[in-house]
């Protein structure tokens, strides 16, 4: 009974600290689908944990519905679940500043960097990380009888410049395939960025309060790791932690942290990367809104640790708290 009434205690302590926590979730993105799942897992972690928090479906890009919506919930502190274009790119962050309201994660100009993997890369190889050789295309002025890739060879990664989830990529093999990716990319984005394909293992490391949790090995059984190899239970194998020799381990880690930290990045973020043949760490890119579902990589990395998903959450929006 005593300890039943200590758990209450606790439990009304953290309603009484944290206030009521609005969920964002969906959003108009083509994430939308997965933001509404990470939204779900968020919102019900809380309220088993009685917290007083509710649900809020976003589900437009209209700066000034968002605004009466938010205000219409009478929240303390937003705990972002959006992923992609509206959730991860500044503009929840900026209609949240507006508001002076906390919320969980990075601001407005780390978020609208980290989106843009054009922007981001630059960044990168400027400051020594290793990432792969691309080039950028405009919609505006693609021409697709004119083939320029500036040296790079198939296989190729053609992939929208400011989208997640692996949406819109395609691993273009051969000449008679690219236009094809290029065209279904453009449906997608007006950017796109073209890779060459780097050979290796596919490791993921989140960063959580300024640092590395374990490395993550991502072993799709598709191809690539796509979207659906993504979020399919039973179509990718994980290796939590990854294996490694220590030197590797602490090589990617810093890697990782070191993206987080030039992107500006707070309370968490994901780093993807390819470890090469010859053992570098290159990075493809930096999620500022990790996925929160049954099978995201950040709660993987987290529960390693001994943190468990609700935990994570809660640390979270501790955070979001402390940067306010």
């Amino acid at each position: 009974m005593a300890m039943n009434s200590r758990t209450q205690e606790l439990k009304n302590s953290r309603t009484n600290k944290f206030g009521r926590i609005g969920v964002l979730m969906g959003g108009p993105s083509s994430e939308r689908e997965i933001s509404l799942k990470s939204g779900q897992a968020v919102y019900e972690a809380l309220k088993a944990e009685g917290l007083d928090a509710v649900d809020i479906d976003i589900a437009t890009a209209d700066i000034n519905k968002n605004l009466a919506l938010l205000k219409s919930k009478k929240i303390d502190c937003a705990f972002i679940a959006m992923h992609g274009r509206f959730g991860e790119d500044g503009a929840i962050q900026e209609i949240l500043e507006r508001l002076g309201l906390p919320y969980t994660g990075s601001g407005v100009l780390a978020s609208r960097l980290a989106m843009d993997k054009i922007a981001s890369r630059r960044i990168f190889e400027a400051n020594g990380l290793s990432v792969p050789q691309y080039k950028e295309i405009k919609k505006e002025t693609y021409r697709r009888d004119v083939k320029s890739l500036n040296g790079l060879k198939f296989p190729l990664v053609v992939k929208p410049a400011t989208h997640g989830s692996s949406i819109g990529l395609s691993i273009v093999r051969k000449d008679a395939e690219f236009n094809n990716a290029i065209d279904m990319a453009f449906t997608f984005d007006e950017r796109l960025i073209i890779d060459e394909y780097i050979e290796g293992r596919e490791m993921t490391v989140g960063v959580l309060d300024e640092e590395p949790l374990p490395v993550i090995e991502v072993i799709p059984k598709k191809e690539f790791f796509d979207y659906e190899a993504k979020y399919t239970f039973g179509l990718t194998d994980y290796e939590v932690p990854a294996r490694l020799d220590e030197e590797a381990a602490k090589k990617i880690k810093s890697a990782a942290l070191s993206a987080h930290k030039l992107m500006g990045c707070f309370g968490s973020s994901r780093t993807d990367m390819i470890l090469n043949r010859d053992g570098l760490p290159v990075i493809l890119e930096v999620n500022t809104i990790p996925g929160l579902t049954a099978t995201s990589l950040l709660p993987k990395a987290a529960k390693v640790t001994g943190i468990s998903f609700t935990r994570l959450c809660l640390k979270l929006i501790e955070l979001a708290y402390e940067k306010k």
